[in-house]
């Protein structure tokens, strides 16, 4: 066998690995590549929700510590 035969068998072996692969998994219909981008979406939106959601934790604990500090420091002030 040449190098250019033995190529074609393993570029053929792949393509026939990938597709049974796909199929396995149900991703050889016509409908796997809308599967696929709608699954993307939703990675997509869960990463952005998960940034959000520690962006509005941290502001929280930030504004109780602040409200803390300040009314503590108003109750002082109303001792004196």
């Amino acid at each position: 066998m040449t190098e250019q035969e033995i190529e074609l068998l393993l570029d053929r072996a792949a393509q026939k690995g990938a597709q049974e692969a796909l199929r396995t998994i149900g991703l050889s219909d016509q409908e796997a590549y809308g599967d696929m981008r709608e699954i993307r979406n939703l990675l997509d939106a869960w990463r952005a929700t998960k940034q959000t959601v520690g962006q509005t934790i941290a502001r929280v604990l930030t504004t109780a510590i602040l409200t803390a500090l300040a009314a503590g420091i108003w109750m002082s002030w109303g001792d004196k």
